[in-house]
């Protein structure tokens, strides 16, 4: 279905009534191109599994409104992934409109998505960091960054007996990219690290 989920667990902080650790998804579309085949993934070898790498290119922050949940229990029929990825996260898997127009067109049941509130639908909504008050609903903002990923095929050149020249497969290159998700929550206490500071 050209599903790509981000799962992220944040512990909790004891001391201001928070559970042990809150768990949210982020579900999108997955574009092609944008991360290398997995053909070509099983077939590459790994130097040195254990060296901490750096990525060749860095890939612009991407800021995304997701705004829309997904309903977990229905979910197996976008991603047969998201049970197991988004098991902690029942009720805070979230993707994009304009995904789900995607999904939809591709015969995904529509049933599974629910439209969340926007601030320009409830004026009073605010971001969770402005919000003065722990039990209001808010948009909350998380970030995150994928310090390394294989996002490209490298292309080596040789040149036959004759003199003609010809491209093959060599290798990956590697990216990293930033992520910032803005998504509604019922109340600010679910969103306690996005205060300013």
């Amino acid at each position: 279905q050209e599903v790509k989920i981000f799962r992220a667990l944040i512990l909790g902080e004891l001391e201001r009534g928070q559970s042990q650790f809150q768990a949210l998804c982020f579900v999108t579309r997955l574009h092609r191109n944008e991360i290398i085949p997995s053909e070509s993934m099983a077939k590459l070898r790994q130097k040195n599994p254990r060296t901490v790498r750096q990525a060749e290119e860095v890939r612009g922050l991407e800021h995304l409104s997701m705004d829309v949940a997904v309903n977990f229990s229905k979910g197996a029929q976008l991603s047969s992934h998201l049970h197991n990825v988004c098991s902690e996260a029942k009720e805070a898997i979230y993707t994009r409109e304009e995904d789900v127009k995607f999904w939809l067109e591709k015969g995904v049941d529509g049933s599974m998505f629910e439209v969340l509130p926007q601030s320009s639908d409830v004026p009073e909504l605010q971001r969770c960091r402005l919000c003065p008050d722990r039990w209001k609903p808010c948009i909350c903002s998380y970030s995150l960054s994928i310090e390394w990923y294989p996002c490209m095929l490298k292309y080596c050149r040789s040149r036959d007996a004759g003199g003609k020249v010809s491209s093959y497969k060599c290798g990956i290159r590697s990216c990293q990219k930033g992520y910032t998700f803005d998504y509604y929550v019922p109340q600010k206490q679910l969103c306690l690290w996005d205060e300013e500071t």
